[in-house]
């Protein structure tokens, strides 16, 4: 993998949205007696909707009648670590972390993207890279893992090396970490890594936002369908707020305001999640973690 100062020059680069580990907080001055309740969110989502995230914030809050607050880290373990032992209620993680901590999580509520709660991990090249057309072309070049609590973005490209017997020390010629999706797309879409591994609907929403610079990638792999990124809270939060929450979110679809914020993004709606959805992403993880 790269070196420390890889990484630091690479943060570098123009389309690096922060600095890692930077917070913010939507909706952090609202004022309300009542304690609000704290949702982390990760790149897991779109991460450049900060006006999406307040008419989101504040339809739940008139749905659920308490203030919310979003709160924001570029790194999925921080999220994770604010969950399990900080201030957040509730948090949108990816399904790694999620099997990671089974036994101290509780599934909330879960998106249904294009008619179903699934998504893919996306090994996508340059759309000028001559001779690569799968993943095994990208041995000896340069890799673009997203974070590595991503399921899509790590966790999967991961699991292929080991069944081809191998690890990113040893199957590229450098591998580094761009700590979200969007910019895994502009470091191969700007020739900084000749392939890189994205969650399929950052992509597909990358290729309705910005569809010039996402034209320059391609899909070389597409992974089995993996569960949906899920809405989680701690199995010691108050059972009434995960309901609350859940509850305000599976109406979403059927409200016109909720309908509208849904299309913002994308979703179709969310859904009660099953546990079973993310047990293939566990077998991967028994593998890759046991090495």
């Amino acid at each position: 993998m790269s070196t420390g100062d890889e990484q630091r020059g690479y943060s570098r680069r123009r389309f690096l949205i922060g600095a890692a580990g930077t917070a913010f907080a939507v909706g952090a001055g609202f004022a309300a007696a009542t304690a609000p309740l704290r949702i982390g969110l990760t790149p897991v989502i779109l991460d450049d909707r900060t006006t999406f995230l307040g008419d989101w914030r504040d339809w739940l809050r008139r749905r659920m009648g308490l203030p919310v607050v979003f709160v924001q880290r570029a790194k999925y373990r921080d999220i994770t670590d604010l969950l399990l032992n900080g201030p957040l209620d509730a948090a949108w993680i990816c399904g790694y972390p999620y099997v990671l901590h089974r036994d101290r999580l509780r599934l909330v509520a879960v998106p249904e993207y294009r008619g179903a709660p699934r998504y893919r991990s996306l090994i996508i090249s340059g759309s000028g890279r001559v001779g690569i057309t799968a993943f095994e072309d990208l041995a000896g070049r340069v890799f673009a893992f997203s974070d590595p609590d991503s399921n899509s973005g790590y966790l999967y490209p991961s699991y292929r090396l080991r069944r081809l017997g191998s690890d990113p020390g040893d199957y590229f010629r450098r591998a580094f970490f761009t700590w979200s999706h969007r910019n895994t797309i502009e470091a191969v879409a700007e020739g900084l890594a000749d392939g890189g591994a994205v969650d399929s609907y950052v992509w597909d929403a990358y290729n309705r936002l910005h569809p010039d610079l996402a034209a320059a990638t391609r899909v070389i792999e597409r992974s089995p369908e993996f569960g949906f990124p899920p809405l989680v809270t701690t199995k010691r939060a108050p059972p009434e707020n995960a309901a609350r929450l859940r509850d305000a979110l599976l109406a979403m679809d059927a409200d016109p305001a909720g309908r509208a914020l849904l299309d913002r993004v994308f979703l179709d709606r969310f859904v009660r999640p099953h546990d079973a959805s993310y047990d293939s992403i566990a077998g991967m993880a028994r593998v890759v973690d046991s090495q």
